[in-house]
């Protein structure tokens, strides 16, 4: 995905700069000084990335115990109903 947007950025920015009157050589420049930091872009999306993996897998992680608990509780509501009406 992230290719896919690098690929795109030219286009956006070619738009951008047209809608803001802005010359071609401010653009080139601009591209340059980009290309010199995808690397430490593709770093920190990488992280970013990461970080919301590991969010999401402790907030599955939450949500199963949860679910398990309720059902434990559920069960031992439905079991002393069930005594009750005996």
């Amino acid at each position: 995905r992230y290719q896919l947007l690098k690929a795109i950025k030219p286009m956006v920015e070619k738009g951008l700069a047209s809608v803001n009157d802005q010359n071609q050589t401010s653009t080139d420049s601009n591209t340059a000084l980009d290309e010199g930091t995808d690397s430490n872009l593709e770093e920190r999306l990488s992280h970013h990335v990461n970080g919301l993996q590991q969010v999401l897998t402790d907030l599955t992680k939450n949500t199963k115990a949860l679910t398990r608990r309720y059902s434990q509780i559920l069960e031992q509501i439905n079991l002393s109903e069930e005594q009750s009406s005996s």
